[in-house]
């Protein structure tokens, strides 16, 4: 696990007791060093040597014997599920439980406008998580003015970064995917926060799972494994299952409003396709009923496949039947092109873009592999980067 060494430092409640260890005079530095130290921390022994030296930290004054005491006969103070400090590890044991809480709202029983709550709790997920990660590194992450002097409330509490500031910093660890789902969900918040609205929840699924799961993977990456949430929010069971006359009901019956609609079509105006069709930024799974060949294997309820896999092509091959995209074979696409005003696009012009382009990773959600050996189809996604490739080399292809 990484560990940024300007935040591995005693807060300065705990270089108080420290004092106060000191002054009671029965503990050495070892032994005090051992009350400090956790698995999202590791405090160098010099810092405990530095302060009974009074070579730094001279400020500030001994606890109180009550609150050494305290100290000792609480520790060690810890999360039981997660092992972490509950009040040195505070900001990363709130940024788990409210996460844990959006899930927990969005799938519980009964509530209509769950992806509202879902996005307010998760937001407040996130700015913990870059919080806990920017002070380990050392960061100051509370807004100043211009003298430097550290900005308050009205009632004398210091304003700290909200999510939205915390993502522009030039060392936020969150990948561009990652940071562009979240962007995504602040600026729906906004719309949300201003006007009211009906029910969205099916509309932006798929950001709210890929939301959830760079979440996981941002806690584990940046403070280690043993933080994800993977056995703590075990898999929901549903209760129905969907043909496509209900599927065609649901959808009229969740229009969105004009305000929201309009809201995502202009975010999405500005993202690529290959930013569209990366996971990170909206997730979307397929489900299809199983039955094993062996009563272990048939008893789970889902299953990962290889996508090149058998079993995986064949599972594609059916999905196409119920939902699927019109496909475009190269020749087709060409001919696309010549029509529309391009007659020097050719063949070899084709695959020298896609190949540039890395076109075929699953991951830019392109196109597929044909039904056939050795053979691609492509999706309107892009024919539509085609099309943009020839208009921005008009004078090429014209």
């Amino acid at each position: 696990m990484a560990r940024g060494k300007p935040g591995n430092s005693l807060e300065k409640w705990e270089i108080a007791l420290v004092k106060a260890m000191l002054a009671r005079g029965n503990y050495n530095n070892q032994d005090i060093l051992a009350y400090f130290t956790r698995p999202t921390r590791s405090v160098n022994h010099r810092v405990i040597s530095e302060i009974r030296d009074e070579t730094k930290h001279k400020a500030i004054k001994p606890a109180s014997e009550a609150a050494l005491d305290d100290f000792l006969t609480t520790w060690p103070d810890v999360d039981p599920q997660t092992g972490l400090s509950i009040r040195g590890d505070e900001l990363l044991i709130k940024a788990q439980e409210a996460m844990i809480a959006a899930v927990h709202t969005f799938n519980g029983a009964g509530l209509t406008f769950r992806a509202e709550l879902f996005i307010v709790t998760c937001v407040i997920a996130w700015t913990y998580l870059l919080h806990a990660w920017f002070g380990r590194e050392g960061i100051d992450y509370r807004y100043k003015d211009a003298n430097g002097a550290v900005k308050t409330t009205k009632q004398g509490a210091e304003q700290y970064w909200e999510l939205g500031k915390c993502l522009r910093h030039e060392r936020c660890p969150i990948g561009k995917a990652a940071t562009q789902n979240l962007e995504f969900l602040l600026e729906l918040r906004h719309e949300i926060e201003h006007r009211s609205t009906n029910r969205i929840d099916d509309a932006v699924s798929a950001k709210l799972q890929a939301c959830c799961i760079n979440f996981n993977d941002a806690i584990k990456s940046l403070f280690g494994a043993q933080y994800g949430l993977e056995r703590r929010l075990p898999i929901a069971l549903q209760f129905v299952t969907f043909g496509s006359d209900q599927r065609a009901l649901l959808k009229r019956a969740s229009a969105l409003p004009p305000h929201i609609e309009a809201m995502m079509d202009e975010f999405h105006a500005h993202l690529s396709a290959e930013e569209q069709a990366d996971p990170a930024f909206a997730h979307r799974v397929a489900f299809i009923p199983k039955v094993g060949g062996r009563a272990s294997s048939s008893d789970e309820a889902v299953q990962f496949v290889k996508p090149d896999s058998a079993e995986g092509i064949e599972i594609t091959r059916v999905l196409l039947k119920d939902v699927d995209k019109r496909r475009y074979t190269p020749t087709q696409i060409v001919e696309i092109m010549q029509a529309e005003g391009f007659p020097k696009f050719k063949l070899q012009n084709h695959t020298e873009l896609w190949q540039a382009l890395e076109a075929r990773a699953p991951a830019k959600g392109f196109g597929k592999a044909g039904l056939y050996r050795n053979t691609w189809e492509w999706f309107d996604s892009w024919v539509a980067r085609v099309r943009a490739h020839c208009q921005e080399n008009a004078a090429r292809y014209a």
